[in-house]
């Protein structure tokens, strides 16, 4: 007995540091692991760098009935409360004239795309041309001929079909939109250029505006003119020309209206064919509005060919017959007889109505006058903003000119458009005047101007802004700190370490136990004897 009660000690002391080493090593190895489980989770999770999934290109033909023009457009991809924040990065001016005058020659028109649509190969990357949609919508020229001739309107636009779906890009179809299409999409683009809808806060993230006051809008084309702009409280609501915009979050009431026949080109011709009218002569006429030592011959055909001037043409009317008018520079009788080409009479003194009787609530706020206002005030050396009195001394001192003096005084000299300027610039008068009603205060509340940063004025902006709604945002693309096979192989690892190591711990527990129930029942024995 006393052998035995001398080898107890010796034997709890070898147990002891035959366990102490593999338990210190267990706890370590635990302890590590628990330690780089969380941290790499924490860094996985508070550490990951949210990426913005990149560039959207969007492309948009505006088919004027003088012009075309390709526009591209580029936004991110996710997008700011559901419309994009669209800016302006290439537009190139198709050769020629516009898609309306390929009437008789349908197959013609991809030939004078072909040209602009190179370029714009080049300014969107090669691996986005699938998904990059085209729109093309036509104006107020294509709105004349399809009523004019609607099989050859269709011609034309199958030909256009049927050229870009040989392109690369995603195109979604050529169409002739409204005239109060074409006013809204103004009225956006102007707005949004202006920062009436989005601006940057301190922290550079994109918010509405507090109080800032909307923009109307004045497009002039070369067959239509539009007013666009929110107006007040009292308005008709059952009229067509009030609408509802929403953008960003925020919706608008807008008037809207546009005037067929009261583009540039198309008020020249009604004007011309006034002046036969009331003419005793029908092939030698004097136009007030034409510089001095100016004269051209037209055709008949040139300007009554047109359902702008349809019912002013004479009895004996022959399209090849010519007619030539001869300047006379008088800038009284100009204005004067512009006026003739507007039904003032039909509003009846109303308030409410612009001419030809057209409702028109009061002018509200301020405008941008855009596309060939800007032009025209450009030629009288004028931009911005600037007094009624100024536009009408402009104007005189214009029309008072010799056709000699007219490449002197234009920094871009174009014969079609420099004998119109005096025209131009009369039936401005007019049309703000007499007919939107805006008087000597409220005319210096017109901004003159071509586009605001790099990008137009223009009602395909604000297009391609409507049609970003239809886009689906994609989701941010997240850069994480670990890359994902790395994270998950480092964690399985130390996961299963800590395992390891509890039911390591958990087995030396356990047989610790067992061995001192079964020294107690030893020393219980011992005892006993």
């Amino acid at each position: 007995m006393f052998t035995v009660l001398t080898r107890q000690p010796c034997e709890q002391a070898g147990l002891k540091a035959l366990y102490r080493t593999p338990t210190i090593i267990a706890l370590v190895v635990l302890l590590v692991s628990i330690v780089v489980l969380v941290s790499i989770t924490v860094i996985q999770i508070h550490k990951q760098e949210v990426l913005p999934p990149g560039l959207k290109y969007g492309i948009v033909l505006d088919a004027g009935s003088s012009r075309t023009t390709v526009y591209v457009y580029q936004w991110p991809a996710e997008k700011e409360n559901n419309t994009g924040v669209v800016s302006q990065t290439f537009k190139c001016s198709v050769k020629g004239s516009g898609i309306s005058s390929y009437g008789n020659n349908p197959q013609d028109v991809p030939k004078a795309f072909e040209e602009c649509m190179q370029k714009v190969k080049g300014q969107v990357p090669s691996h986005l041309h699938g998904s990059t949609p085209i729109h093309l919508g036509a104006t107020a020229g294509m709105r004349l001929l399809r009523l004019q001739n609607e099989t050859a309107a269709n011609e034309v636009l199958e030909s256009i079909q049927s050229y870009f779906k040989s392109q690369p890009f995603d195109f979604r179809g050529a169409q002739i939109i409204s005239g109060q299409e074409e006013g809204v999409y103004g009225w956006i683009t102007a707005n949004y250029l202006m920062g009436n809808f989005l601006e940057k806060n301190l922290w550079h993230m994109w918010v509405h505006p507090h109080g800032v006051e909307t923009t109307g809008a004045l497009d002039l084309g070369g067959a239509s003119t539009q007013i666009s702009f929110v107006a007040g409280e009292k308005m008709d609501l059952n009229t067509s020309d009030i609408m509802q915009v929403s953008l960003y979050g925020y919706v608008y009431t807008l008037y809207t209206h546009s005037f067929q026949c009261y583009g540039r080109n198309e008020a020249e011709k009604k004007f011309l064919a006034m002046l036969l009218q009331n003419s005793p002569t029908k092939n030698h006429l004097t136009n007030p509005c034409y510089p001095r030592d100016y004269s051209i011959s037209f055709t008949m055909g040139h300007v009554f060919d047109s359902l702008c001037t349809v019912d002013q043409r004479p009895e004996s009317y022959n399209p090849n017959d010519v007619i030539t008018f001869e300047g006379t520079g008088d800038p009284s009788l100009c204005k004067e007889k512009v006026a003739s080409i507007f039904d003032f009479k039909a509003c009846h003194d109303q308030e409410t109505c612009s001419f030809d009787g057209v409702y028109q609530p009061k002018i509200k706020g301020p405008f941008v006058a855009f596309a060939g206002f800007y032009y025209t005030a450009s030629a009288l050396n004028l931009s911005g903003s600037f007094s009624l009195d100024t536009f009408n001394s402009s104007t005189w001192n214009f029309c008072s000119q010799n056709w000699s003096q007219l490449p002197l005084l234009l920094p871009k000299f174009d014969e079609v458009y420099a004998r119109s300027y005096c025209f131009s610039a009369n039936y401005i008068y007019h049309l703000f005047v007499n007919g939107y009603k805006f008087t000597e205060e409220t005319w210096p509340q017109i901004h003159f101007e071509k586009e605001v940063g790099n990008s137009s004025i223009a009602w395909s902006l604000g297009y391609m802004l409507s049609l970003t709604n239809q886009i689906p945002a994609e989701s941010p693309l997240i850069r994480l700190p670990i890359e994902p096979p790395v994270f998950v192989g480092t964690l399985a690892f130390f996961t299963a370490a800590a395992l390891l190591c509890l039911a390591f711990l958990a087995y030396l527990c356990s047989a610790t136990r067992r061995k001192r129930h079964s020294e107690h029942a030893f020393d219980h024995a011992v005892d006993s004897d």
